[in-house]
């Protein structure tokens, strides 16, 4: 089965096909094509992901995505589709987006693939507008089945896009990127439980809110990161001044912005030396490796976990990932960690997730997806 699958939650456009075979405990997956857009650069000068301006890019750059990624595949030849009319009301608010698309799929053969995944949230909401619409259209002119993904749940499937990476349940996922730090509680296939979540700030908004107070360039967390490597290797010491919010409660949840205040008075009216940010880099990410892996440490425990599964960018953490499979060791737990490349948002563990959605035998009597009131939801939640 070929799957295409679009992502456009933040500030990544992604596009991929991606071949599939086999059923849950030995599926294979092989990438035939793979088109990414980063627009970290364009968001730069506002420190942060600016909603508008995601929506625009994603708009501008998905129709050349979409053919490089066939062209990869192989997939893409010409020929001449008829555009339903209905198209014009699916894409009306994406100007330039319709354009594209009215000057490339009437001209363009129908391709050779199965069904198309997309985001449907959680995410930005203008952003998740522009690859779902985007997909309701390709769905309608080719008819094609499409399949609505949870983002977090392409993080939790992820890992199974390397070959025999199997899934032994009760399972357990600490997902942690710039908008969600989570652990969820994975009884059975597309069985989920969110067991804990952050109260306020997530783990990546913390990384880059303290890189901001640093003077750190955006994408702030990489830099804190960095910084922290270096003051490690350097042996430079810390006196754990820093607090571990909410490490010690009976519960999982998770809050950092308390973390963030503390450094943000730790740093008040001092100059800010290299060696000062090296130590602060190194205490505040100490801080936040505590408080993932006691949380994710009491919930292997008291809930009989036999595989732990990491996904979210900020899972690319050296530091986390070192700690994490520690845990994993010490507790006798199966550890699925994505390689770096599908720890970022991508279009891949959109089409892994589609894959394993289709083959389903629970929802196979709803397909194929009509594209009728399937809406983004910028709030979409596994449970």
């Amino acid at each position: 089965m070929k799957i295409l699958s679009i992502e456009t939650s933040c500030d990544e456009t992604a596009v991929a096909v991606v071949e599939a075979t086999g059923g849950f405990i030995d599926s294979k997956f092989k990438i035939l094509g793979n088109a990414l857009y980063s627009q970290a650069s364009k968001h730069a000068e506002y420190g942060g992901v600016y909603p508008t301006l995601a929506k625009r890019e994603h708009s501008k750059n998905l129709v050349p995505l979409l053919q490089k990624a066939l062209t990869e595949a192989g997939l893409f030849n010409t020929g001449s589709v008829d555009v339903n009319p209905e198209v014009d009301n699916i894409l009306e608010r994406e100007t330039e987006l319709l354009e594209q698309f009215k000057e490339l799929i009437p001209k363009t053969a129908i391709p050779d693939i199965d069904a198309i995944a997309v985001t449907q949230g959680p995410g930005l909401e203008p952003a998740l507008w522009v690859g779902l619409n985007f997909a309701k259209a390709l769905s309608l002119v080719w008819n094609k089945p499409l399949v609505p993904i949870n983002h977090m749940e392409g993080h939790i499937l992820s890992p199974l896009f390397e070959d025999g990476v199997q899934i032994q349940f009760p399972a357990l996922s600490l997902l942690i990127s710039g908008g969600h730090t989570q652990l969820v509680l994975i009884k059975d296939w597309f069985d989920y439980v969110i067991i804990g979540e952050t109260r306020d700030d997530a783990v990546g908004e913390a990384y880059d809110k303290v890189a901001r107070m640093l003077s750190l360039p955006y994408p702030g967390g990489p830099e804190i990161s960095r910084l922290a490597d270096e003051a490690r290797a350097r042996e430079l010491q810390t006196n754990k001044s820093l607090p571990r919010p909410m490490i010690n409660t009976d519960d999982y949840d998770f809050s950092f912005s308390g973390l963030k205040t503390a450094v943000l008075y730790r740093i008040k009216d001092k100059e800010l030396t290299e060696i000062k940010k090296l130590e602060i880099a190194r205490e505040f990410e100490d801080a936040v490796v505590d408080v993932l892996v006691k949380k994710t440490k009491n919930a292997i425990e008291n809930n009989g976990i036999k595989t732990l599964i990491l996904g979210g960018g900020v899972i690319a953490n050296k530091e986390i990932r070192k700690n994490m499979i520690i845990l994993a060791r010490d507790s006798g737990v199966n550890l699925l960690l994505p390689e770096f490349s599908m720890a970022t948002d991508n279009a891949v563990m959109i089409a892994v997730a589609g894959y394993l959605r289709l083959i389903d035998e629970k929802v196979k009597d709803q397909q194929p997806y009509g594209v009728a009131g399937l809406s983004a939801d910028g709030n979409l939640r596994l449970d």
